[in-house]
This record gives structure tokens, sequence and C-alpha cells, in this order.
């Protein structure tokens, strides 16, 4: 019994069993790629919701006068430019806001916009504030930029800016 020859592989088969190889591992890497991207959008839509989220805790934090949960917001290089120009830092901005001459009754935001910079964030938007500053009422319309920066965990306000809009 004679045992049979082993079959001759030509070079035909040898380069397509290796493109089989390349094309699967191409394959395998654009799948790759693609749930990579999936994570890194998904990081920065999480990232935006939780600063819009931060921005209305602040207006929450406004109203109620509560120095503490802004304090926990604000970085303490933080600088402020008020709608008439007046710039504040941390201390001052924490104490206008537990000013009792100052009254708060409403402050809301709208057309709020996320730009992400790595661990940089400039929020963007239009405000509405109500309320009373030795008794006088004031309803303002403006814009506002928070520059925030993602340190320690988490997210600080470094700046903020307001101008008054025309009605």
């Amino acid at each position: 019994m004679g045992v049979a020859p082993p079959r001759r592989v030509g070079k035909n088969f040898v380069m397509a069993r290796w493109g089989y190889r390349l094309a699967g591992a191409i394959c395998c890497l654009a799948v790759e790629l693609g749930a990579v991207a999936q994570t890194v959008s998904y990081s920065a839509g999480s990232q935006e919701s939780q600063l819009v989220s931060l921005e209305r805790l602040w207006n929450e934090a406004q109203v109620h006068r509560d120095r503490q949960a802004l304090g926990s917001m604000i970085a303490d290089k933080f600088v402020n430019t008020e709608w008439d120009g007046e710039v504040s830092d941390r201390g001052k901005f924490l104490a206008d806001i537990a000013d009792p001459k100052f009254e708060s009754t409403s402050l809301t935001i709208q057309d709020v916009k996320v730009t992400i910079f790595q661990s940089t964030a400039v929020v963007t938007g239009t405000y509405q504030a109500k309320g009373s500053y030795m008794n006088k009422s004031y309803d303002h319309l403006g814009r506002f930029t928070d520059t925030w920066v993602f340190a320690d965990g988490k997210w600080q306000c470094v700046a903020s800016h307001t101008s008054l809009l025309q009605k």
C-alpha cells in the first residue's frame, strides 16, 4: 500500500489563505474602531449632560442662596464678570449670593451649547433672571459663557461672564 504524496500547495492558494486572514483582521479592526468611537461619543455626550445639569443646579443654588452648593461648583481662582462689567473673585461672588439685599425669584437657561476641549468645556446659552435688589425689581434677559475645567474627578467653573440682551 502506497502513501499518497503530500498535496502541493500552489502560490495562489497561499495568497488566498493570507488574503482571508488579512481581510478578517481588517474587519476586526474596523469593528474595534467603531466600538471605540461609540465609547468616545458616549463619554462626550455624558459630559455634556453633566455640564448642563451643573448649570441648572447652579441656577437653583443661586435662587435659594445656597452658598455651599455654589462653592462646590466653582474653582478657587474663579473669576466672574457681570452684565454691568463688574468683575469679582470667588469670595466676592459667594458673598454677593448670600447678600440679603439680593433676592432672586427665578433663573432659567435656554439654548445651552456645550463645547468640550479635552479637560476644558465652554458652556454658552441665554438666561432670564428675575428678582429684586435693594427692593428694586429686575428682569434680565441675557447671554452667558461659563468655562469649566475637569480636575480631580469633577467639573469646576473657572470663569463666568454674562451680558444683557435687548428686549
